[in-house]
């Protein structure tokens, strides 16, 4: 009998038969794992091993995606292709687009008809009051009205069109005015033309019709064919005329070519086509040498300035006619 060790303790030994199992179990194991490994299943042939190199499409497309010009295109542009083809498809339908169109129409009136951007009142200034109100009916505003929905553009054209009015401006001041600035024509001369007496200022642009002469006794009058297109030469004659302007009547166009200055007490000075405001001069100097238009004199003629003549009235040329029959020793009855 052995002795019993009670400090060590030792399995009891594996029958022969399971040993033999477990080995061959676990030899099943490592070919099933194998099996997976290489793709097949337990009983399959081994799979054959993978091509590491792409195939011709991968290829292709990789050797594409290095071209610039499609990295541009597909990182950029297709994208946009695509937001846009995708607006499109959706108004492609008539109910969206009118349902998109009443909504924005909505908005746009609701922004503008908003306190801030509506025009109240008109000021007019730089005007007379009659302009000012030929102004105020050719505008034709309808108050309160939208800023948006004044057009300036129009309403100046229609402004300018007055004849007189030389500039305008016009804005939209705060607090919802619209401000009309106008730069109102100055008249200068009355002319007695085909349609009436009219006023015109200095380069001969018409500022308005009048009924009478008197209703501008302080303009100086001018008259015939084309002489509103000789303003400029008109006004420097009478500016040259000074001594004798309180007896200047006014101005007449001859021919479209010369003036005619008339006085009072039916004289005339007819000037030449060229330099009259030279001949005028001489004819002032001889007059205030030897008071030349005190006499009896009608016309003085300078329309060849080498050779002025003076024309003399009825009753001065009977008188000379005597003077000279006396000289002759001719007697008058």
């Amino acid at each position: 009998m052995q002795p019993v060790n009670h400090g060590q303790f030792r399995p009891a030994p594996t029958p022969p038969t399971q040993a033999r199992r477990a080995v061959d179990g676990g030899s099943a194991l490592v070919s099933e794992a194998v099996a997976r490994v290489m793709g097949g299943r337990k009983g399959d042939a081994p799979a054959a091993p993978r091509d590491p190199a792409p195939s011709r499409t991968a290829y292709r497309m990789n050797r594409l995606w290095l071209t610039p010009s499609f990295r541009f295109f597909m990182r950029r542009l297709a994208p946009v292709l695509f937001i846009a083809a995708c607006v499109a498809l959706w108004f492609a339908d008539a109910d969206r687009r009118q349902g998109f169109n009443e909504s924005v129409a909505a908005i746009k009136r609701d922004v503008q008809n908003r306190p801030e951007f509506m025009v109240k009142l008109m000021a007019v200034d730089g005007a007379s009051e009659g302009l000012s109100q030929n102004v105020r009916e050719v505008a034709h505003v309808d108050f309160p009205i939208s800023s948006f929905e004044l057009d300036l553009a129009g309403m100046m054209e229609r402004i300018e069109a007055l004849d007189a009015v030389a500039d305008v401006g016009l804005r939209v001041r705060a607090g919802g005015i619209l401000q009309i600035d106008v730069t109102e024509r100055v008249p200068s001369v009355v002319w007695r033309g085909p349609n009436g007496l009219e006023l015109l200022d200095l380069e001969g642009h018409r500022v308005a019709a009048i009924n009478s002469r008197l209703e501008y006794p302080d303009l100086p009058l001018v008259a015939g064919e084309g002489a509103n297109t000789a303003i400029a030469e008109a006004t420097s004659i009478l500016r040259v005329s000074g001594p004798i302007l309180p007896r200047v009547r006014g101005l007449m166009r001859i021919g479209e070519r010369r003036w005619d200055i008339v006085l009072d007490r039916g004289q005339t000075i007819m000037l030449p086509e060229q330099n009259p405001t030279g001949a005028l001069a001489q004819v002032i100097a001889l007059d205030q040498a030897q008071d030349l238009l005190d006499r009896d004199v009608t016309h003085v003629d300078l329309r060849n300035p080498l050779r002025p003549t003076l024309r003399l009235t009825e009753i001065a040329h009977d008188d000379m006619r005597k003077i000279k029959g006396l000289e002759l020793g001719v007697s008058f009855q």
